[in-house]
This record gives structure tokens, sequence and C-alpha cells, in this order.
């Protein structure tokens, strides 16, 4: 039997998309660069099912920018059993599209991935070209599945799965959750390492992505890993040993100068994160720059000192709002006064800061975006990210917003939750947001280039003429100056948002 797990292609013009290993599919811009996260979950199953002795090979065409007609070329030179697909909200016009084909062309054909749509059975009886879908935290239920190809027996005890049964659609029970140290480490052996990059806090390079735990033991309505891929609140920690291991695996066999462990919430339970400082100590590895997403409410200033005296680097906090009203409306119940406290006091240490802020929670006007961004700059986080809130399918957010008729479109292609909005608020139209995301990024530039100062920005544009050209330096400069000249009154006056 040979299984290949397959990253489509997923590109619109000269963009690409980032979908396995993301929380947050989406077609990227030119300004998160070289941006790309690890596929955990194809690269955790092509492990599992290679120390259990069957031919698993990865590819990842998006990692490797591999355009449709050449990737269908390679595939079929593969001769695999099965392809595993991996599949998302926004890309799933898009996969659908050229999983038709890779059917046509003769695989038996896997979906899987955090996308609720596909769970349904009615979505296998109206696509026929797909034989089986992965429900969930698909790892063990696809080697349950083959196994049970294999040697024959009934597909009806597999759980996690929805498949045919002469003629007629099944769904099986969903999987309980599994203890995660049963996973090997992920495949990466064969994978453009050097190519993934989630980098906080600009970490040294290449810096390899982890995962140290799975799940997450809070409620937040807009969270697509826990509530579509774990299906519930099973959060499950590694050994820290393990952990450990793999980092140093990393670093003294593989190369990497830094680490980044991109869990849901990195941060649960004091007395792990201090166990795990001392284990990093313990092998010397507290010189190896490596970064995390936390929850700022979670820390407190023992467990930031132990992390900065081992190492750590940046993290990513995810704050969302500013306004303790806004967070609570969607089930985050994180206590923003201590958030602020403990973000300020991981940026005293030293340790640099990444903030998350996302536009349109229920309540949210224009009046509290302006606060928002207001207080972002106050923070003066080292980078920052804005969003606007997408409901994806099978999360509590898309089942509130829904029944409160505040979705204005199904079309999947749009829930990026960058380009465009597919909500509206009580106060705001879906403009209103689009218009708030740009504005706010356009006031943080200008924070940037304020707290860079003439040095500062004389070095960014030297570096930029040296990566690309002079021409192109100056290209930008004059963008810029355009921009100062012509548009920046507009996104600096909270009447045109």
């Amino acid at each position: 039997m040979k299984v290949l797990f397959l990253n489509l292609p997923w590109q619109r013009g000269q963009k690409w998309g980032v979908r396995a290993g993301s929380r947050w599919p989406h077609i990227k811009d030119i300004g998160e660069g070289d941006y790309l996260p690890f596929p955990f979950f194809l690269a955790y199953a092509t492990a599992l099912l290679r120390k259990n002795h069957i031919d698993a090979i990865i590819t990842d065409a998006i990692a490797d920018k591999i355009s449709e007609d050449r990737f269908l070329s390679q595939i079929i030179a593969d001769k695999a059993d099965y392809v595993v697909i991996e599949t998302s909200i926004p890309s799933f016009e898009n996969d659908l599209e050229i999983t038709r084909k890779i059917s046509e062309m003769g695989f038996s054909v896997i979906l899987c991935g955090p996308n609720s749509e596909i769970y349904k059975p009615e979505f296998l009886e109206k696509h026929t070209f797909i034989d089986y879908i992965l429900c969930g935290e698909y790892e063990f239920i696809l080697l349950e599945l083959l196994k049970a190809l294999e040697s024959g027996k009934p597909l009806s005890d597999v759980k996690g799965i929805v498949y045919r049964l002469q003629g007629k659609v099944k769904k099986t029970v969903k999987r309980e959750p599994f203890d995660i140290d049963y996973l090997p480490w992920p495949h990466r052996e064969t994978l453009p390492m050097g190519k993934y990059l989630d980098a906080p806090g600009e970490m040294q390079t290449p810096s390899a992505q982890m995962l140290a735990s799975r799940g997450c033991p809070f409620k937040c309505q807009f969270c697509l890993w826990p509530q579509v891929i774990y299906q519930g609140n099973h959060y499950r920690a590694r050994s820290v040993k393990d952990v450990i291991d793999e980092m140093e695996f990393l670093v003294r066999e593989k190369g990497f100068k830094s680490i980044y462990f991109d869990d849901d919430t990195f941060n649960v339970g004091k007395k792990r994160m201090l166990e795990i400082c001392r284990e990093i100590k313990k092998r010397g590895l507290d010189k190896v720059q490596w970064a995390i997403m936390a929850r700022p409410d979670l820390m407190d200033e023992e467990i930031l000192l132990c992390m900065k005296e081992s190492g750590l680097w940046a993290i990513k906090y995810g704050v969302e709002s500013i306004h303790q009203r806004l967070v609570d409306s969607i089930g985050k119940d994180m206590d923003l006064k201590k958030s602020r406290r403990m973000i300020e006091f991981t940026q005293k240490l030293g340790i640099r800061t990444h903030l998350t802020f996302t536009f349109g929670l229920p309540g949210e006007t224009k009046e509290t975006i302006e606060k928002t961004i207001l207080a972002v700059k106050a923070l003066n986080p080292f980078s920052v990210q804005f969003s606007i809130v997408t409901p994806f399918p099978g999360t509590k957010m898309h089942e509130v917003f829904d029944k409160k008729n505040l979705i204005v479109t199904k079309k999947f292609s749009s829930y990026d939750g960058h380009y465009q909005s597919v909500i509206r608020t009580e106060h705001l139209t879906p403009l209103d947001l689009k218009n708030a995301k740009i504005r706010a990024y356009r006031v943080w530039q200008d924070h940037l280039r304020s707290r860079a100062g003439l040095t500062g920005n004389l070095k960014k544009f030297l570096q930029y003429a040296y990566t690309h050209s002079l021409s192109a330096a100056l290209r930008k400069a004059l963008s810029y100056l355009r921009y100062v000249i012509v548009q920046k009154n507009r996104y600096m006056n909270l009447r045109d948002l």
C-alpha cells in the first residue's frame, strides 16, 4: 500500500495561500513576506503511517510553489493507492476543483482538514469523486481506515469517517481524543524545511515549528482548531522530556537556530511551564532562541522570568480587543487588566511581543476600533496583527452570527478575514470593517516609521535596496510619499472609516 499526502496548490494571481498548518487559512499579502506555517497534521500522519510500515510520501505544493499543471503531472508518476488531501474553508472551491482532477486520474481520494462542511454525509453524497472523509483529528483515524481497507474488516468499526456502503453514505461515531504522546515526531525529512517560516520577533533562521500540546481548555467562539479539528476542548500536553528531546534534535542534529511552539495555548499550567524551562536549561539549550503563542493572563512574573532565563525570545499574545465587554462577548474569558500588565512586564524583560487583534466582535463600533488602534500604539509591541472576525462553519461564532443574520455571504472563498469581511455587526457594515483593518495597519506603519527615526528608516531603505535593487527601493519610497500627500489623511481620520 502506498499513500500520498497532498497540500494542494492554492494561488490567486501572483499571491499564494496558506492552508495546512494554519488556524487562519488565507491568501497572503506582500506584508507577510515569507511566512509559511508547517503542515503539522499532514506531517504527523505521514510519520505515523511510516512507523506502521505503510509507504507514505508527502508533497507540499504551497511550500514548493508548484503550479497546478506541474503538480498534477508530478503526482501521476507516484502511482499511489490513496491520496490524502487536507482542505480548508477559504480554499474549498479551489481544492474541490483540483481534487476532482486527481480523482479522474485514477486515485482513490481521502479528504480531511478543519472544514466541518466535509463532515456532513450529504457532502459525500454530492461529491462522488471523493471516496472517504476523515472527521477531525485524523492521524489515527486514517491509520485505522487503511488497516480496515487492507484487511477487509467492516468500515463501520472505524470511528470518525464518512464512507459509502452499497451506494449509501454512512457516518461512524466520533473518535475519542487520543494521548498525543503516542504520535511519533512529525515527518520532516522530505519536506522543504527551509521554506517554513514563523519566527516572531525576527528570531534567527532557519527556524523550526513544533507543538508541545494540542487543544485548549478555553472556549473562544472563533477558534478553529479546538472546535473543528479537535471537536471540543480536549487539551493534551506532551511529555516534557519528549518535547525537549525533539527541540534538541532539531537544533543539534538538524541545525535549526530557533524554535517556534505553535500550540493553541502554550502556557497552560504553571508547574509545566517551569518544568519546561528547567529542562531547556538542563540540556544547555537556553542560548537557543524560542517563541510561543500564549495567553497573557495566564502568565505571572515567575513564569516569564524563568522563560527569559531559558532563552525565550518572543511571544505571540492573542488579545483580540482592548475592550473587556467585547472579549467577554466571544467567551474568551480573559482578564484584560492582568493581560496588559503581563504584556508590559514581558516587554520590560526584553522579550519581544507580537499582539493579535480582530475587528467585528459583537458590540464593535467605530469608537471601540479607534480606541483599540490607539491602545496598540501605546502598548508598542514589536509587531502586530489585525484581522476581521471570520466565523468559520463549525464554530460557535458561526452559529451565533448566523442566528443573528450577521453573515453577509456564504461564498467560502471570501472567508479569509484579510481582504474582505463576510460579516456585519449591529453598528458596522462589511466595508466599515475592511476599512478599519486598512486604517489600523496604516496607523501602525506610521508608528513604526516614527519609532525607527531617520536612522532606522535610512537603514531600512538601504537594506531594501540591497535585497531588491536601488530602483525598487526608490519606487517604494515614492509610493510612500504619494500615500502621505494623497491618502494619509483619509486613513488617519476616524470619520472616514
